[in-house]
This record gives structure tokens, sequence and C-alpha cells, in this order.
């Protein structure tokens, strides 16, 4: 079995403590709903890639708003971060928005559709068939 690199396990307390964070001490009203969706941390621990995503509408502009409030943030969380958990070296804080949820929503509408349009097209031959229900044994 594989054992926790020291990297994974900084990443997953720097992504509880952020979520919470992010949550309850940035007091922005520009910031919408944010949740913290992964972080990746360097080998080095300098800096940790934090991904966001959004709920509610996430319009480009959105996005580079919350990205933008996110990023001026970044000092004060990571001072929070300090006080919280008990690092040598806080990595700096880089927010990227995360399109997989976006994109997941789009491939289940798209999977949906093809489902919705197969259904329609597997009707109407049944009703070109007769109504005998298929197969007659």
């Amino acid at each position: 079995m594989r054992e926790f690199k020291r990297t994974d396990r900084v990443a997953d307390q720097l992504q509880k403590e952020l979520a919470v964070l992010i949550q309850r001490e940035v007091k922005d009203p520009r910031l919408g709903m944010v949740t913290v969706s992964g972080v990746e941390v360097s080998r080095d621990l300098g800096y940790a890639d934090v991904h966001v995503t959004l709920l509610g509408e996430d319009t480009p502009e959105r996005i580079k708003e919350n990205l933008k409030v996110l990023k001026q943030a970044a000092g004060f969380l990571r001072g929070q971060i300090a006080k919280r958990i008990k690092l040598r070296h806080v990595p700096e804080l880089r927010f990227h928005y995360d399109e997989s949820v976006v994109r997941g929503q789009r491939l289940s509408s798209l999977i949906e559709e093809a489902v919705q349009s197969d259904r329609a097209r597997s009707g109407e031959q049944g009703d070109d068939e007769g109504g005998d229900g298929g197969e007659s044994r």
C-alpha cells in the first residue's frame, strides 16, 4: 500500500483550512459562494495551487473577479493558515478556477440529451412495427 507523501497530507490540510477560512473570514462582498475543490502542493512546499469552483452563475467576468479577490486575500489567508497549521514555511497560495464541475455538468446534459433522443427514436420505431411489443414466441 502506498504511503501518503507529506505533500499530500499538507495539501489535504490546506484544503480543509482554506474552505473554512474563505467561507468565514474573507469579508469581501464581491466574493461569491466559492468552494475549494482541490489543492496541489509543490514538492518543496513553496507553492500551493488552490483550485476553486463557484456556485451559481459562472460567467467569465464573475470568475475573473472572484479570482482577483482571492488573489488579494492570499496574504491574509496565508497568515491565518500559519496560525492554524504548524509548518515551518507556509506555501504561497495561487488560485485557479476548476472547470471540471462545469465540464461534468455539460457532459451529463449531453448524455441526457442523447438518451432522450434515443428513447424518442425507439418510440417512433415501436409505433411503426404494429405494436406487438417486439419478439413473438
